[in-house]
């Protein structure tokens, strides 16, 4: 990929309900994002009758509601997926799709065709699906919010694992020898990025911590991004900075509809601006090379400037600080050459406001 692969996340923020879903899809296109991104789950798979919901889906959606049936009502079904990819091929943008359960992510890969699949960082440590998603062959986007530098290297043995060395029974000591081994940070390197991230809703700034972009591509060697679930734009951009390849963003229709992640996400205007920003900021870091820029060059003889006679200097005469000075414009003699004037006889008769017309010759 070239520059920064945004992702726009509208994760459920459509509320179960198609033409917010189609919406979504839209407003990502508009905006100038790369991909939009859903989620993909069948509720009883992923929650137990008995599972909490987090604080901020406490204060977000009705107390009394259990996890189970919140995520019921979010549930996008197999033909809503259809329609959804049929409207990003119609928009230009990318289809995405986080699995949280084995037959959703055999749908995805198997009946949607996705060639790349997104783990969400609650499922890093979900060993089976891990090695699913690496054993279907498909490219994986990993988030990594609430997890430490071993946990993140087990995934990464999970996946290499199953990228390198299929049909192999699976045990984690043959995940740590895939890991190790010539094949798997091969197929690693092909196949595999992490996204850093802090799981909360919004994130706390002071916990964002975006120097652990570094230490996972310093760690791992592999293209590292952002998810980012802090409130505004600044963070993601300010990743973009610092080299991410890929930020991923929560976006809504309307921050004030209700649903466990809307008044966490950016509305339309706002992720229009963050990707505008991120594409000026991606421009903007160049090529690493210290040179005179193309838009430079018109600039050089104005801004810089020459040698000029400060006062009449004589033929003959030895030319001291006085009768030198530097003015605009820069199209004669560089001040740099100062030092070659001074304590010698000028050449010529100079009049005072003339720009020296030529520089000595070393001796």
């Amino acid at each position: 990929m070239s520059g920064v692969y945004i992702i726009a996340e509208a994760g459920v923020n459509h509320n179960g309900e198609l033409d917010k879903a189609l919406a979504l899809v839209d407003v990502a296109a508009e905006a100038g994002a790369d991909a939009v991104k859903f989620q993909t789950f069948k509720a009883e798979s992923v929650v137990s009758a008995d599972a909490p919901k987090a604080e901020y889906q406490k204060s977000t959606t009705d107390v009394a509601e259990s996890q189970l049936d919140m995520i019921r009502r979010l549930e996008l079904n197999k033909d809503q997926h259809h329609r959804l990819m049929t409207r990003c091929k119609e928009r230009g943008i990318d289809f995405l799709s986080t699995p949280f359960d084995h037959d959703s992510l055999r749908f995805l890969v198997d009946e949607m065709k996705l060639k790349t699949l997104k783990i969400p960082s609650g499922e890093i440590t979900n060993g089976p699906l891990l090695l699913a998603a690496a054993s279907s062959g498909a490219k994986i986007i990993c988030s990594t919010g609430m997890s430490s530098m071993e946990e993140v290297a087990d995934a990464l043995g999970v996946f290499a694992f199953g990228y390198a060395m299929p049909g192999k029974p699976p045990s984690r000591d043959a995940f740590g020898q895939a890991f190790a081994s010539a094949a798997g940070k091969t197929a690693l390197k092909e196949n595999v990025a992490l996204l850093h991230c802090t799981t909360e809703y919004p994130a706390p700034f002071e916990d964002i911590n975006l120097r652990a972009m570094d230490a996972l591509a310093e760690t791992f060697d592999l293209p590292v991004g952002l998810s980012d679930h802090s409130a505004g734009i600044a963070v993601a951009i300010a990743a973009a900075a610092r080299g991410a390849a890929i930020i991923e963003k929560h976006f809504t229709l309307d921050r004030s509809l209700p649903g466990p992640d809307h008044k966490a996400s950016l509305e339309p205007g706002e992720l229009k601006e963050m990707i505008t920003a991120i594409r000026h900021v991606t421009a903007a870091l160049g090529d690493g090379v210290k040179q005179i820029r193309p838009s430079e060059t018109a600039n050089l003889s104005i801004a810089r400037k020459s040698l000029f006679a400060a006062k009449d200097i004589r033929k003959g005469e030895i030319i001291t600080a006085d009768h030198l000075t530097a003015m605009r414009p820069g199209t004669g003699v560089s001040p740099m050459e100062y030092w070659r004037h001074i304590n010698k006889p000028a050449e010529c008769d100079i009049a005072e406001g003339e720009m020296i017309q030529s520089a000595r010759k070393k001796n």
